[in-house]
């Protein structure tokens, strides 16, 4: 009998990371699709042997201390999830945000090198400066406009060529702040949200990034790959559809400019910075809608339990 594929992931106390981690232990996590299989294979309870650090355990600004984490574990898979994510405030505290994103990555890629591991690190679509005017493919030319895109490109090309590189955008999950919660929340008081709509991009439930992310952890393909749901939005449409899904009228959402926001955010966001996932479908099928995506969210997170 084989033994489990021993996955250590990094980050695992973020919202990607617990979905993740609950998907590599056989479990379906609130706000999860039960159909979305995109490898076509179930997930047997003993098939992964799963190294979840947070940063508590791992402080992947420290060299020697990856060197010392992969050496002592030998995993088969290393899936990076640890990130520093507040844009704006990344543009007061650019040296943590490039230790974190730029530096830690590459670390792990020269430890998962040195190790025999492979190292699956998870981008982002503002590595973009939304400038092209359609969606991004793999191959198009990075230029961040913030401080977060910039740490998060140089990550990249900290990476091994071996390494598979997986950019996504807008992730959002059952547990975990973000957007979603903040929509739900004003609509169950009665209230109204005001959002964007001249940012236009891709939404990335969190545990359909992570059902991918164990597809890869199986094939370990290399090379960069976009992973997103599928479909183009706003942050004004993900806002009005969600109303609409919680039983609130025309009313509900308002449609601003970035240059209405008050105050005005820190960092500066690509304009279109949606991510072209035709090389991810074609090699294992279309991710999911990102309308059912969001309904599933809006459907489990009154489930949810305290993290």
């Amino acid at each position: 009998m084989n033994r489990p594929l021993r996955v250590l992931v990094t980050g695992a106390g973020g919202q990607v990371g617990v979905d993740l981690v609950d998907i590599l232990g056989a479990t379906t996590p609130l706000g999860a699709s039960t159909t979305f299989s995109p490898d076509g294979r179930d997930i047997d309870d003993d098939e992964f042997e799963i190294l979840a650090l947070t940063h508590h355990d791992l402080d992947i600004t420290n060299r020697d201390r990856v060197v010392a984490a992969l050496r002592a574990t030998r995993p088969d898979v290393v899936i990076h999830l640890a990130a520093y994510t507040a844009v704006d405030r990344a543009e007061i505290d650019a040296e943590t945000c490039f230790a974190v994103n730029a530096q830690g990555t590459g670390y792990l890629s020269d430890a998962a090198h040195d190790t025999g591991a492979h190292l699956i690190a998870v981008s982002t679509d503002y590595v973009f400066d939304g400038y092209k005017g359609t969606s991004y493919v793999e191959e198009d030319t990075t230029n961040p406009l913030s401080v977060y895109g910039a740490s998060k490109r140089d990550g990249e090309l900290l990476c091994r060529p071996e390494d598979t590189i997986v950019r996504t955008s807008w992730v959002m999950g059952v547990r975990g702040k973000n957007v979603v919660h903040v929509i739900a929340e004003r609509a169950a008081s009665g209230e109204s949200v005001r959002f964007v709509n001249d940012q236009t991009g891709t939404v990335t439930v969190a545990s359909d990034l992570a059902r991918a992310l164990v597809t890869m952890a199986r094939t370990r393909p290399g090379a960069m790959w976009h992973v997103a749901n599928s479909g183009t939005t706003t942050w004004f449409d993900v806002a009005e559809f969600a109303g609409r899904t919680l039983g609130r009228g025309d009313d509900f959402a308002t449609a601003i400019a970035t240059s209405d926001l008050s105050p005005a955010p820190l960092a500066h966001r690509p304009v279109r910075s949606d991510l072209n996932t035709t090389k991810w479908s074609g090699h294992y099928g279309a991710m999911p809608d990102w309308h059912d995506g969001v309904e599933r969210l809006l459907r489990d997170r009154m489930l949810r339990v305290a993290p």
